[in-house]
């Protein structure tokens, strides 16, 4: 019933004044006919015929009483009023209308007299017609008034259309009905047979009409209810949505939306994984299983955002223990709570098998990571514990070298010791001929975990021991992942939502990217494949260039690039000059002809490397460089280990910088 009271009060709304001033009119002249016959039956007791073979006698001063009090309403102004705001001046415009309209209906049937008329009933009618119209008035205000003020307030809302008819659409369409955030006013959709139709009441469009509409219709945002296309056809449609100023969001996939409706919450800002081109391929089952279920399972750097993401996954593969080693406090708190709370909602038989344990630790700290591991003596070990910044690192090289290189020493020597079977370095690209120090250290860590796999290799070579009861030491090498903690995305939104500038180190600049949960998914798998001293080379798809997703993330916000050719554009995009240590490229390999495995993403480069007698004396001399923070010493000897390591600037340790000024002040 509320909902036929809306859509009738929404077609009066929709009908120009002068036809609902002609509906006021004759409901007036109606509630005239039906006061004088109420007024006829309060005097006689009893109903009066509608019908019959005589007038019936209400049906006189039924006349007189729209002819009269019509044009006393009129002249009182009660048709100029808009009843949806009836209010009290309203009400007193009606009174006094009334009581002139009484006056004279008294004077005709009660103090003049007409014959078969009772005389009460020219004192009783008017005041009946009175409460009928205030009633009505007042029933209108209620009814017609806020729906008025919602259709106000729709109208003022920003008008978006969804570009999708689909059952996704419909269900989107449908949550956003009463939306006090924006308000929808069509669909696009690319298949001709919908064109020109309307559904729920919003007609649809074709998109290729998208620049006569906007002429027509001022829509700020589109949402794409495409939750089944594929990822190139996703491209295509935002490359032909570019140019357009519109604010592009999206829904998420079918797996996302299948447990139940659409909502308005489900709608999103398109991620730049949107945009990347190339469909994640979907992860082999048993090389997920094969290091993690029913197991023992550690992550170092278990509150980071590889880290994190890899507890998440492993989860899903149903170990027996998820040992979470983070050395932040707040962060591990933080992925412990979501686990918890995932395992919580898993099925009654694998909640209680399961069991999440919390460690606070340095991987640094040897005689932490020694206990750890042998109190739970994890089967596999994956090593995401690094930092990551390539400014802070160069900024800090000390702590750079501290934590990547001996804190990954200091893990792996633990878990040989403690017998765990398989253990995984998660590397960047950055390792590959590096020009910072981040990217030294990691490759450091490689050949670290290199060394140790030939150091095996030899033992069982010339002791004839199991080679399975050695540790199998692998490592899986990309390069960005979209939403990480370092991730340019966020930066850029936030840039964005500030009105700008958007800053680029370089305008050339390119790197690889891949979503987190597609990266945490091939290092598992890759550290499922390792035989040892395995560096595992992820298919990162064709580089971006960070200046083109910059302009593509404005675009798709609504918004235009400012630059010379555009100077009234709405962002600046301003290039700031590279930081320390930082490289225009990105690269994965540092040999060439990787070979495949049997994971289609999935490459295995063939890297140089020290033995481990030499990098061990080597590290051990670094780390003495390293306690004194004796940087230059630092950056020579990461030189000398890595080959390929040319460092493209000056030393910027802030405490390094810090005592030369010390220095020059004290001999000036």
């Amino acid at each position: 019933m509320k909902s036929v009271l809306t859509h009738l009060g929404d077609r009066i709304l929709a009908i120009p004044r002068s036809g609902k001033r002609a509906i006021v009119l004759v409901v007036d002249a109606g509630l005239c006919l039906l006061s004088t016959w109420l007024a006829f039956y309060l005097r006689l007791g009893a109903f009066v015929p509608w019908t019959g073979e005589h007038l019936p006698p209400w049906l006189l001063p039924a006349g007189v009483s729209v002819l009269s009090a019509i044009p006393i309403f009129v002249k009182s102004g009660l048709y100029r009023a808009i009843i949806r705001y009836s209010g009290l001046p309203a009400m007193m415009a009606i009174s006094r209308a009334m009581l002139l309209y009484g006056v004279v209906f008294a004077a005709v049937f009660t103090f003049y007299g007409v014959q078969g008329v009772p005389r009460t009933v020219g004192l009783i009618q008017p005041l009946l017609l009175f409460v009928l119209v205030g009633a009505s008035r007042a029933a209108a205000r209620v009814w017609l008034g806020s729906l008025y003020q919602n259709r106000i307030k729709q109208s003022t809302l920003p008008q978006v259309m969804i570009y999708g008819a689909g059952s996704a659409g419909r269900q989107l369409a449908s949550a956003m009905a009463n939306s006090q955030d924006m308000r929808v006013v069509g669909f696009l959709d690319d298949d001709d047979r919908l064109h020109g139709h309307v559904l729920n009441g919003l007609p649809i469009y074709n998109p290729e009409d998208l620049d006569e509409l906007l002429t027509e219709v001022a829509v700020t945002d589109l949402l794409l209810a495409l939750p089944s296309v594929s990822r190139q056809r996703r491209n295509d449609i935002l490359a032909g949505l570019a140019h357009h100023k519109l604010t592009v969001r999206t829904l998420p996939g079918l797996s996302d939306i299948a447990t139940g409706r659409v909502s308005l919450s489900d709608v999103r800002d398109l991620d730049i994984d949107d945009l990347l081109g190339r469909e994640p391929v979907k992860p082999n089952g048993l090389l997920l299983n094969r290091n993690t279920h029913n197991k023992t399972v550690l992550v170092t750097g278990a509150g980071g955002s590889i880290g994190s993401e890899l507890c998440r996954q492993i989860l899903k593969t149903k170990p027996k223990k998820l040992l979470l080693v983070e050395m932040s406090e707040f962060a591990l708190y933080q992925i412990d709570q979501e686990l918890q709370v995932i395992l919580a909602g898993a099925p009654t038989d694998q909640n209680e098998k399961l069991q999440i344990v919390p460690l606070l630790a340095s991987v640094c700290d040897e005689v932490r990571m020694h206990e750890i591991m042998d109190t739970w003596k994890p089967n596999t070990v994956y090593h995401a514990a690094a930092y990551k910044h390539v400014p802070l690192v160069e900024h800090n090289p000390s702590e750079g070298v501290r934590n990547n290189v001996l804190g990954t020493r200091v893990c792996a020597e633990a878990a040989a010791r403690n017998g765990v079977q398989n253990f995984v370095l998660i590397s960047t690209d950055k390792a590959v001929r590096p020009t910072n120090i981040m990217g030294a250290t990691k490759r450091l860590a490689e050949m670290v975990l290199q060394a140790l796999a030939e150091l095996n290799r030899a033992a069982t070579a010339e002791g004839g021991r199991v080679v399975t009861a050695r540790t199998c030491f692998s490592m899986v090498r990309f390069g960005n992942v979209l939403g990480s903690s370092g991730s340019v995305v966020p930066l850029f939104r936030e840039q964005i939502k500030n009105g700008g500038p958007i800053t680029l180190t370089h305008a050339d600049i390119t790197r690889y990217f891949m979503t987190i949960p597609e990266a945490a998914q091939l290092v598992i798998q890759a550290g499922a494949m390792g035989t040892g001293g395995d560096v595992f080379v992820l298919d990162m798809g064709q580089p971006v260039r960070i200046y083109d997703l910059a302009t593509r993330i404005v675009e798709l916000s609504g918004l235009t690039v400012k630059s010379e050719d555009r100077p009234s554009g709405d962002i600046e995009i301003r290039v700031t000059g590279l930081r320390p240590g930082e490289k225009l490229y990105e690269e994965l390999l540092i040999g060439d002809n990787p070979k495949p495995t049997q994971h289609t993403r999935i490459m295995k480069a063939h890297e140089k490397f020290l033995s481990w007698p030499q990098l061990n004396e080597q590290l051990n001399a670094l780390n003495l460089a390293v306690s004194v923070n004796d940087v230059p010493i630092i950056r020579g000897m990461l030189r000398l280990l890595v080959s390929d390591y040319q460092p493209n600037g000056e030393v910027v340790d802030w405490v390094y910088l810090a005592h030369q000024n010390e220095v020059m002040v004290d001999r000036s």
